[in-house]
């Protein structure tokens, strides 16, 4: 059906308009278990029951287009399921918070079958299978522009470890989970194998030395793990958010709410070796990519410099640089030394489609 045989091809088709609505959200939901004490009601009434009696709550939303957000040529609907869950997750751990249920939303054109949705939603619910989230609610549609696909997600924190952008202080170390790059370089990969595959009946994409980047756009992992080993450690952070449009444009809304300003080192920054293989490849520079590029939902947060050999200990954590005051501005140092002003040039889906390059 597409080059990359991102649609499974079944036996038996089924047109949704077979069941109807209702029919297709009996069939995706019909055996979901609640995990969470939280979750009282779920899908099968007009709304989803929850209670947080002790906890303060948290809620995120995002919206994902086909043709803006994704690519179905290349992106198997199952990943793309996962991925809109992880997304969302991340958001809510990137508060120092728990995530606890989501609501999905579909608008669906005539081209998907029951069974593209299932996959879809397979996807969705292994997300909330690993991270310990209930499905309770949501809607579906017809679309006339693709696949469009609407989550919310609802968290819970406690009041006095919830974490947001505007708490970094002057002297403040500035620290970064993972590596930064992969995801964009996996998109790079995606992409030149999609040219490459135009005008062939059956292609088979080459991800030959090239699989982590692949992994790190087609699934990302939300870092649940380094919110419980902040935890563990007894640190809350003074701000944090996850990096979605890139490390540039992250550093500059913490530092924008915050009125502070920053100092990022180039050496500092985390890379994988395979992003700097392709941008070699794609002659392409690998600070820039790893700053700009976006989608690696690496955590990003500021800690009091006391902190310093604490944080330094935390598996999967790097310290890349450090709060200043708002008058220094935010600046990278070089390798070499020198400084150059932190500027977005991360992913901005608002911007008009002609001024793109």
């Amino acid at each position: 059906m597409n080059h990359f045989k991102i649609y499974q091809k079944y036996m038996s088709e089924t047109e949704i308009s077979t069941i109807g609505e209702f029919g297709l959200i009996d069939r995706l939901t019909k055996d979901i278990e609640l995990k969470n004490s939280s979750s009282l009601r779920g899908v099968g009434d007009d709304c989803a029951v929850m209670r947080y009696p002790d906890n303060d709550v948290l809620v995120s939303t995002d919206l994902l287009v086909e043709g803006v957000h994704f690519d179905l040529t290349y992106v198997p609907l199952k990943h793309l399921g996962y991925k809109s869950a992880v997304v969302n997750f991340s958001d809510i751990y990137a508060m120092n918070g728990t995530p606890r249920q989501i609501v999905v939303s579909l608008g669906i054109s005539k081209r998907f079958t029951v069974e593209h949705i299932e996959e879809l939603y397979s996807g969705l619910r292994l997300a909330c299978e690993v991270y310990g989230v209930d499905l309770v609610g949501g809607d579906t549609t017809s679309s006339h522009s693709g696949l469009v696909i609407s989550i919310t997600c609802i968290g819970d924190a406690s009041a006095d470890k919830i974490v947001y952008r505007n708490g970094a202080k002057d002297t403040d170390l500035i620290c970064v989970s993972g590596d930064l790059g992969a995801a964009y370089m996996g998109l790079q990969v995606l992409e030149r194998e999609k040219i490459a595959s135009a005008g062939q009946r059956d292609f088979t994409p080459d991800f030959a030395g090239k699989e982590y980047l692949v992994e790190r756009q087609l699934k990302p992992e939300a870092r649940k793990d380094i919110i419980a080993e902040l935890d563990k450690a007894g640190i809350v952070p003074t701000s944090m958010m996850d990096v979605s449009d890139g490390l540039s444009s992250e550093l500059l809304h913490i530092c924008r709410q915050s009125k502070v300003g920053c100092r990022v080192y180039e050496d500092r920054i985390p890379i994988d070796y395979q992003t700097a293989v392709m941008a070699e490849e794609l002659n392409m520079n690998l600070v820039t990519a790893a700053m700009n590029g976006g989608e690696d939902y690496e955590l990003l947060f500021t800690v009091p410099l006391h902190y310093h050999d604490k944080v330094s200990q935390l598996p999967g954590v790097k310290v890349i640089g450090h709060i200043t005051k708002e008058s220094l501005g935010c600046a990278m140092i070089t390798r070499d030394g020198g400084e150059m002003t932190i500027v977005a040039q991360g992913w901005n889906h608002m911007k008009p489609e002609e001024s793109e390059s």
